[in-house]
């Protein structure tokens, strides 16, 4: 061994620095290796349409971000954290006229709500006052280790039995059947339905119902915020609370595999052939099937959990453009000019079409966009009168689509943009086109362009996520933690699999350390012997 730490973090997406945040803050000695050149994974920005124009590389807005408790633990405004917003938070224009807006006051909202629908406005106000009563709760319950007891019991004691129940039952809906529940219009269903296909479920799809009301919720709680400066200031503020607390992040530095001993990870190897010694801890915030595949080896792995990993199920693909605009964009709906994120392509029914189309794998025939104006929301990332803006779509897995392909589908995403925004075209001054394999280069965890680390379906959360197992970070090799969106409590940027992982090998070393991994290894035992 070439060197001795407490504990290694492999991977410095979000999820990783803020492991190694909580582990530093506990005393540890904590290396992160990352192989890319810089830091933050999928949270990160760069110049790269045009000189002057910052482009997030992947994830752009943060409502999770701003909401999490976990985050919000670590004080990132402390290290140079800063959020801004656009003026309204969520538009859905459709070509029939109609616009959804999501803006940032409730009273704005739900008038714009009974103009579609008398009466709909205040079922929105109703759906806020309840998210303002339990929306602190129902985080903490989905972003904290599993089982989540203390805001499970808050819930309890707040909703009671009955309310609870009819909670529950919300969570596992399909969107569309949640918003017919309680709307009469369709402005609030394109809110809600378009919301929850920031997953890859759709408006019939089980389950869709939480995403749909949690970022509709969060939006109109606190707005979709945008970090000043581009995303990549996020990470700034994770890797600089790091070093204050003694952590080293070292990039361009790729692990080739995870040291396993008698069972229990003692440590990694890097791609040059040093080892590095991990006293404590091993955590990898890395996918699951590149962790326990590549890294650790089915050898190490009981069989049956290796059956259970052929099973893991990827969320679709992505194709993402990047733009330098010379200006606004000439939305024909007024209210999408306002809006930092806007959704684009279809209404609630074309939404249903668009996800069948995916599910069966087919190109969609028309495809639902999310479009993000970023000079918008914060003047800082262009010069005056410009936009740096984006647009991302899903598409089938395992298309091993080459250039030519992909540019050709990045052509018929901007035939969509102008026929909401006729000029549209006429404003690009540079683009920049990503597809699947092109995510995947930029972060090798977006596998095939997949950018929520799995599906986020009910059979693949919770104790189901990446396999049938704990729900937690503990993994079938003693000392060995899983941090990435693969691990529950998923994707977005909340830091909930890189905060329970540290809570987690806190709990395997401390005092009652012994109790805790002879309680792992047991259940381990039992659901994969």
């Amino acid at each position: 061994m070439t060197e001795r730490v407490d504990a290694v973090v492999i991977g410095a997406g979000h999820n990783g620095l803020v492991a190694a945040n909580l582990l530093a803050d506990a005393g540890w000695e904590v290396l992160v290796c990352e192989a890319s050149d810089t830091p933050g994974g999928a949270v990160r920005s760069a110049e790269i349409t045009a000189p002057g124009f910052v482009n997030d590389l992947a994830s752009a807005f943060h409502p999770m971000g701003a909401a999490s408790p976990v985050l919000r633990d670590l004080d990132l405004p402390a290290h140079g954290l800063r959020w801004r917003h656009a003026p309204a938070v969520v538009a859905h224009p459709t070509l029939d006229g109609r616009c959804a807006v999501l803006h940032r006051s409730v009273d704005d909202t739900a008038a714009a709500l009974d103009a579609d629908h008398p009466g709909d406005g205040d079922a929105w106000r109703a759906l806020a006052a309840d998210w303002d009563r339990i929306g602190g709760d129902v985080l903490e319950a989905a972003l904290r280790p599993f089982p989540p007891v203390r805001p499970a019991g808050r819930l309890l004691r707040t909703l009671g039995a009955g309310d609870a129940l009819r909670l529950a039952r919300m969570l596992v809906q399909p969107v569309d059947r949640m918003a017919r529940e309680r709307f009469g219009g369709s402005a609030a269903a394109l809110l809600l339905a378009g919301n929850a296909l920031h997953t890859d479920l759709g408006p019939d799809s089980a389950g869709s119902a939480a995403y749909g009301w949690l970022l509709t919720m969060l939006g109109q709680q606190i707005g979709f915020p945008v970090p000043v400066g581009g995303s990549g200031a996020l990470t700034d503020a994770l890797v600089a609370r790091l070093a204050t607390r003694g952590g080293r992040v070292e990039c361009g530095r790729p692990i080739s595999s995870v040291l396993v001993h008698r069972g229990r990870a003692t440590g990694v190897a890097d791609a040059a052939g040093n080892r590095i010694a991990a006293r404590r801890a091993v955590l990898a915030d890395v996918d699951a099937p590149r962790l326990y595949r590549d890294l650790v080896g089915e050898e190490h792995l009981p069989a049956r959990f290796v059956a259970d990993l052929d099973r893991f199920h990827w969320d679709f693909s992505t194709v993402k453009l990047d733009w330098a605009l010379d200006g606004p964009v000439p939305w024909a709906a007024p209210g999408a000019r306002s809006a930092g994120t806007v959704h684009l392509g279809a209404d609630v029914d074309g939404l249903r079409r668009y996800a069948a189309d995916l599910t069966s794998g087919r190109l969609p025939e028309d495809p639902f966009l999310l479009f993000g104006q970023m000079t918008t929301a914060d003047p800082d990332r262009s010069p005056p009168g410009t936009e740096s803006a984006w647009t991302y779509t899903h598409v089938p897995r395992g298309l091993g689509w080459g250039t030519d392909d992909v540019l050709r589908w990045a052509d018929r995403m901007e035939q969509v943009v102008e026929a909401h925004a006729p000029g549209f075209r006429s404003l690009i001054r540079a683009r920049a086109v990503a597809g699947p394999a092109d995510l995947e280069a930029q972060d090798t965890n977006l596998v095939d362009g997949a950018i929520t680390g799995g599906t986020c379906a009910p059979h693949q959360q919770l104790v189901f996520r990446p396999v049938p197992g704990l729900g937690r970070a503990d993994t079938p090799i003693d000392r060995l933690f899983l941090s990435g969106a693969s691990a529950h409590p998923g994707g977005a940027v909340h830091g909930g699999p890189g905060g329970n992982a540290a809570r987690a090998a806190l709990a395997a070393t401390g005092r009652t350390g012994p109790l805790y991994r002879g309680a792992v290894r047991f259940a381990h035992r039992r659901l994969y012997a």
